[in-house]
């Protein structure tokens, strides 16, 4: 795993022409740092296009969190008619392709005339949070004891106070590792952006760089493209390390839940 990571950091240091040279060059010499100040100012707004998907990502973010623990809250811990039959409908959309979806939500969206708005990449999260996330939730939920919410209601506590003040503070692993997968699958977006937006300004970092290599037919400027993505990996690894405590918890409490 580490070879790929050297050489990706390898050719984003590489003068241009030499980034493909045999026997593999490991350590340029000169490394070019001026790459990537040139990618970061260079014919693609880099810098606006990951300002964008940060907030993009963070707001699809909080609305996945909110919405999946409310729905996974509601399938482990209330008891309502029809329970499982519902829930089991919601881990069968989980077999659905994407691209199944995607002409029927394309319509919807522009129906709503959300193209070329963030609206189709942000909302939808705050409807469910999607089934592997909900899943997730409920299987971690599970293994917290039912004595919590019973004291809870003993002391006056609603449905709604039980999931935000006695649920939600003990599952923080939970929480850190869909933090961190929704994270990377919306930082790497591509398809849904490249749809939905048609405005460079208002697009995500995947779609600007794969309009950069398109830039120069033929001929691609490898070395810049590498520095831009060892750039578009930073903040992933740094979230990574950052609650990778959490993570590796929540992972492994997911995974022996039996019930």
């Amino acid at each position: 795993m580490l070879v790929p990571f050297f050489w990706l950091v390898s050719t984003s240091l590489k003068p241009t022409g030499r980034e493909f040279t045999y026997p593999p060059e490991w350590i340029p010499r000169p490394a070019v740092w001026r790459n990537y100040t040139d990618m970061l100012f260079g014919p693609i707004p880099f810098l606006l296009l990951a300002r964008n998907t940060v907030v993009i990502a963070a707001l699809s973010l909080v609305g996945v969190l909110l919405s999946a623990s409310l729905s996974a809250f509601g399938f482990a811990r209330l008891k309502f008619a029809g329970r499982d039959f519902w829930f089991m409908m919601v881990l069968a959309t989980m077999m659905l392709p994407a691209v199944v979806t995607l002409i029927p939500t394309f319509v919807l969206f522009k129906e709503l005339r959300w193209i070329d708005t963030w609206l189709p990449l942000i909302v939808p999260s705050y409807f469910g949070g999607g089934a592997f996330n909900v899943f997730l939730m409920r299987q971690f939920f599970l293994t917290l004891p039912v004595d919590l919410d019973e004291a809870a209601r003993i002391d006056g506590a609603s449905s709604f106070r039980i999931w935000w003040q006695v649920i939600m503070p003990l599952s923080r692993p939970v929480l850190a590792t869909i933090a961190i997968l929704n994270f990377m699958g919306d930082w790497d977006a591509f398809i849904r952006p490249l749809i939905y937006i048609t405005t460079m300004r208002k697009q995500m970092i995947g779609v600007g760089l794969a309009f950069f290599r398109g830039l120069s037919s033929g001929y691609s400027r490898w070395n810049l493209l590498m520095a831009a993505a060892t750039l578009m990996t930073i903040p992933v690894v740094v979230l990574f390390f950052l609650t990778q405590r959490y993570f590796v918890k929540g992972i492994v409490m997911t995974g022996i839940a039996g019930r």
